[in-house]
């Protein structure tokens, strides 16, 4: 069966209206802020750690009176650049000894990048605020339709945006006091996180939305 040329893009499907000033901005006038989080290798903690730090945890979410969204993010690893640096400091290399440690490292490399996956994991941390919803065409009246068919001045249009702005701001004030509250709870437990900006959080939703493109390069350092 032919798939239908009317079919719609990911993007009708994501309700955001946009990204702005660091702020998610969903079309039912909802808000979101994206913090991103380290990690802990709770593995390598005695018994008697690990227990605390899932308490910790748990007494951290049982004290939140509003919902989170926690979202893992994998990339695989783009070794390629740092081969190459690898490749361009053996050349350089004067001493035999070195020359033979640094090629052997380089095929340890290879090696490891063959075998496995190696995977690099980003941690979000979604907070929401809903503030009173947004009127809708069907909550408006006969004569307010009437008067939206007549067209509004550029006063009413100028008063409408000073509202919207107003209430952007009110609201963003509330979903800042929810991201301090998280920020603090995962600082007691020795996680640290940074609140994303804009370009960020729209990155953050590409990798989301196009999973075949999640490879990361390593940085030749």
């Amino acid at each position: 069966m032919a798939q239908s040329s009317s079919a719609k893009p990911t993007q009708d499907f994501i309700p955001i209206r946009e990204v702005r000033d660091g702020i998610v901005v969903l079309e039912d006038g909802g808000l979101r802020g994206v913090l991103l989080a380290s990690s802990i290798n709770i593995a390598l903690k005695s018994a008697e750690e690990q227990q605390a730090v899932i308490s910790q945890f748990q007494n951290f979410l049982n004290a939140l009176d509003f919902s989170i969204q926690i979202s893992v993010q994998s990339r695989r690893l783009d070794i390629r650049p740092y081969i190459l640096l690898l490749e361009e400091r053996y050349k350089e290399q004067k001493e035999e000894l070195l020359r033979v440690q640094t090629r052997e490292y380089i095929e340890f490399i290879q090696w490891l990048n063959d075998s496995v996956n190696i995977m690099d994991k980003s941690f979000f941390i979604v907070v929401p605020y809903a503030g009173a919803p947004l009127s809708t065409s069907k909550q408006v009246g006969f004569l307010d339709q009437i008067g939206g068919m007549l067209g509004k001045s550029s006063q009413q249009k100028a008063q409408e945006k000073k509202e919207r702005q107003e209430r952007f701001e009110e609201d963003r004030t509330q979903l800042e006091q929810r991201l301090s509250v998280i920020k603090q709870g995962l600082s007691s437990m020795g996680i640290k996180t940074v609140e994303l900006g804009t370009q960020e959080i729209v990155e953050m939703y590409y990798n989301m939305f196009n999973p075949g493109e999640t490879q990361r390069s390593v940085p030749g350092q």
